[in-house]
């Protein structure tokens, strides 16, 4: 577990993961593990450096602040976190080891500057990645975000392209997480090729466009290049008459984000560079295009657009009237001339004297690596494996954050690692975090701090200013939860052979390109260096769903405030929206409506929780008024763990509701003044068989239940066993003493104080679990069919060791069957033991 420490507290969607793992962790623990369930905060952050800027109070003091409230809240729903190993980010000894993974980065050749465009938040007045961009708006606080090329730290993740795909295989992930990291590393096989720049009439410019493509078998198809606004040939080949044009375009592309330019931008735009290229397998001219849809940061910046294959490039030359030559045939001959093609086929139109290229009649995949081995042999490119991944953008202008241990030398400007006995470069104190608003860092204005000198040389230096982003903290962290003390090594090699990898690790899907892909990228450098001895860091990911607000229902008003049905034909988005109370509704059917009026339909819906919709529920509240463990346990009861649930506070009455029984069970009745008499009413008596039937049954489901994380499942077991309980004579001390123990990792509260009225005077956490006796899972009655001459006329009940002769005495004393039966002579009996019983009538007297 690592949150964010946020000054608004713990919601109740929180405790969902918290308490899952702790349940595993107590059982685990139970059934003689070694279990390392520990706590610590991922808390440097924009978050605390906003809020400080706003407030005037240092992030350290607001972080440590938020860390006791976190802590206090964790506590006081019984998760069994191992407080010793307590981490946080923002501790000078841990960021030291941040510090130092970055130094063996850079040694490696994984860390470099560069400029490159990036995603400038003026508010924020730092760069964010692209994953911290939503619709050209920042993530954190929704203000604006433009592109501007600026200097940067950079790691080098696409080195790993290659491994963090493959061995996704081997891990237990959801399919879908594993997916989702598949298609954003975004491996393609394909072509580089090079078009030479000319003018209209042909002459050579001196520049070539290298284009990648994944489908070099459609070179004779490509009429037209398109450039990135950011391609940094772009100012040579913009010609004077377009150049106007050009910059007013790159300019407005500048304010858009990736995700605007690509998968929200419905309509393509675009403008003419002025310059065109030579098509090296046609000879034709085409015309070279600037069009935002084409990324500076994927491939090369620049494209071949074959519009009769490519669905974007097809709306583009619709639009500016581009020519469209059509040169894969769909293999049935079939093909719709109003859009465009993009799947494989047979090749046609692709031929020229010219070039000596010739692939008409082939098959686009043996095309495309003919068209391949001739660029190569020509010198106009060669084969090229691509990724959608880019390096990882890996500094932010702000102050809250790891400072890089790299120095400047004034003289010549090399940059120079510090030693790792300078280690750790700690965060200067300063009393305005404001942002410089022309992009250097706040750190800049600690001016003693920034001025320093190269201890090798002697030389004047500088620091470096910009910080690390808040995933470097969190990238590995798992690993110094193994050795949370050491000083002279990130983590002791036998702890971590020990304890690694993380064998279970619960978190929601939003961090399924963030966080678990920078995390498996530095766990690879490490393995490669020999610090960790797996190449994985997370065996076994388990997506908890989302907690939903509370149901909301909505009705409609008309201008003259009369109710308007949600299934009304009129327009709703012309009524004004009414929030009505749970209590003012009832359900008819699948749908909701007035009491008052049931032909108003409303609109239910639950929300994710925020502040901003007022939905967010206070666990603390929860706890006061219910108990930490019906919390736990109703978190748990809502539905599977993966599943999004909507929270109900009249739902968490009937868990409540249960532990209360489960209470009466073990202790009695209360008292006439409400208290309770001491000890239970368990007694040392012999369980009946029965009694260890229900008991055992109960710790085989539940036993089975936590193993697979189905928690909501397990629970019902237990009410199972409760409900069966209330019903014998006698209370066996072995049997309560079993089902409280397996009631402890859900609700460790009430088993505990259980167990002490038991008359056990130490804690249960390491009590052995109950283990399932297979001779007491054996159903004893069996639902038996009976047949009358071959007819199936009823069922039995019977034992299941019953003799044939006990099973027709039942039989026939059964007042459904005896009908068939009374005044009948019966040729015979065909008994299958635990299968039939079937009654074979004399036929001549059955019909008289």
């Amino acid at each position: 577990m690592f949150p964010y420490p946020s000054g608004a507290g713990l919601h109740v969607g929180h405790p969902l993961g918290y308490t899952a793992t702790d349940i595993l962790s107590r059982f685990k623990r139970m059934k003689g593990f070694n279990v390392l369930h520990p706590m610590g905060w991922d808390a440097f952050g924009l978050p605390a450096e906003q809020y400080a800027i706003q407030t005037g109070t240092h992030p350290k003091t607001t972080t440590a602040r938020n860390i006791d409230r976190f802590r206090t809240q964790l506590k006081s729903l019984g998760f069994s976190y191992d407080w010793d190993r307590e981490i946080s980010t923002t501790e000078p000894a841990y960021y030291k080891w941040t510090q130092w993974i970055f130094l063996q980065l850079l040694k490696r050749g994984l860390a470099y500057q560069a400029e490159v465009p990036v995603n400038w938040c003026p508010a924020l007045g730092t760069v964010l990645a692209n994953e911290e961009v939503i619709d050209g708006v920042s993530e954190r606080g929704g203000y604006p975000v433009i592109r501007k090329p600026m200097r940067q730290w950079m790691l080098r993740i696409t080195s790993y392209a290659d491994r963090l795909l493959e061995d996704l295989d081997d891990l237990d992930w959801p399919e879908s997480i594993k997916e989702m990291q598949r298609n954003w590393i975004g491996r393609s096989e394909g072509a580089e090729l090079e078009f030479c720049a000319v003018d209209q009439e042909g002459h050579d410019l001196g520049a070539k466009l290298t284009v990648y493509t994944t489908r070099p078998d459609t070179i004779f198809g490509a009429t037209y290049l398109v450039v990135a606004p950011e391609h940094v040939l772009l100012p040579s080949l913009t010609s004077e008459e377009q150049r106007a044009y050009v910059e007013e375009y790159t300019e407005v592309a500048a304010r858009k984000s990736e995700l605007e330019r690509t998968e929200l931008q419905k309509e393509k735009t675009g403008v003419f560079s002025g310059s065109y290229a030579k098509n090296p397998a046609t000879g034709e001219i085409i015309p070279i295009w600037v069009a935002d849809y084409v990324l500076a940061s994927y491939g090369t910046g620049a494209i071949m657009a074959v519009p009769a294959h490519d669905s974007r490039d097809h709306e583009f030359a619709l639009k500016y009237e581009l020519p469209i030559i059509k040169v894969v045939s769909p293999p049935n001959g079939n093909c719709d001339s109003e859009e465009a093609y993009a799947d494989y086929g047979i090749m046609i139109n692709s031929s020229s004297s010219s070039s000596g290229l010739n692939i008409n009649g082939m098959l686009s995949q043996d095309a495309a690596l003919e068209v391949t081995a001739w660029v190569e042999s020509n010198g106009f490119g060669k084969k090229k494996v691509n990724y959608k991944l880019r390096d990882w953008l890996f500094a932010r202008q702000r102050y809250w954050g790891e400072p890089f241990p790299v120095i400047y030398l004034d003289d010549t400007n090399e940059m120079v690692p510090l030693t790792e006995n300078q280690l750790p470069l700690t965060l200067p104190e300063l009393d305005d975090f404001t942002p410089t608003g022309t992009g250097e860092p706040p750190l800049t204005k600690a001016a003693d701090w920034v001025r320093t000198t190269d201890l090798l040389t002697g030389k004047p230096a500088r620091r470096e200013t910009s910080t690390m982003p808040q995933w470097a903290g969190s990238c590995w962290y798992y690993l110094r939860f193994m050795d949370p003390k050491n000083s002279s090594t990130l983590v002791d090699k036998a702890k971590e052979s020990y304890w690694g990898p993380v064998d279970i690790y619960v978190g929601g899907a939003e961090h399924s390109v963030l966080h678990l892909l920078y995390a498996r990228f530095w766990h690879k450098v490490l393995y490669d260096i020999g610090v960790v001895s797996t190449k994985e860091p997370f065996k076994c990911l388990i997506n908890q769903g989302l907690i939903l607000g509370e149901v909301e229902y909505t009705a409609y008003r008309d201008n003259e405030g009369k109710w308007v049905s949600a299934d009304s034909d009129s327009s709703l988005s012309d009524c004004i929206q009414e929030k009505v109370p749970a209590d003012k509704i009832t359900k008819v059917g699948d749908h909701y409506v007035l009491k008052d009026d049931p032909k108003i339909r409303l609109n239910a819906r639950a929300y994710k929780m925020s502040k901003s919709r007022g939905n967010v529920i206070n666990p603390d509240d929860v706890v006061s008024e219910y108990g930490a463990d019906s919390l736990r346990l109703y978190e748990m009861f809502m539905g599977p763990l993966r599943d999004s649930k909507t929270w109900s506070t009249g739902g968490i009455e009937g868990v409540h509701r249960f532990l209360g029984r489960t209470w009466r069970l073990v202790v009695g009745a209360p008292l006439p003044d409400g208290s309770y008499k001491d000890g239970t009413m368990a007694i040392d008596v012999e369980p009946t068989f029965e009694q260890l039937r229900v008991l055992h049954k109960c710790i085989a489901r539940v036993s089975e239940e936590i193993q697979e994380t189905r928690f909501n499942t397990a629970i019902s077991a237990m009410m199972e066993f409760v409900n069966a309980a209330y019903k014998w004579d006698t209370q066996p001390k072995f049997v309560i003493d079993s089902f409280v123990l397996l009631l402890a990792p859900f609700a460790p509260h009430l088993a505990e104080e259980l167990w002490f009225r038991l008359g056990h005077s130490q804690s249960l956490a390491h009590e052995q679990f109950p283990e399932a006796k297979n001779e007491y899972l054996k159903e004893s009655e069996i639902v038996l069919p009976v047949q009358i001459n071959g007819k199936t006329r009823g069922t039995i009940l019977v034992d299941r060791e019953c003799s044939e002769d006990d099973v027709f005495q039942i039989a026939a004393s059964d007042e459904r069957l005896s009908k068939y039966l009374d005044g009948k002579t019966i040729r015979k009996r065909i008994y299958v033991p635990g299968r039939i019983l079937n009654v074979i009538l004399d036929q001549q007297k059955a019909r008289r």
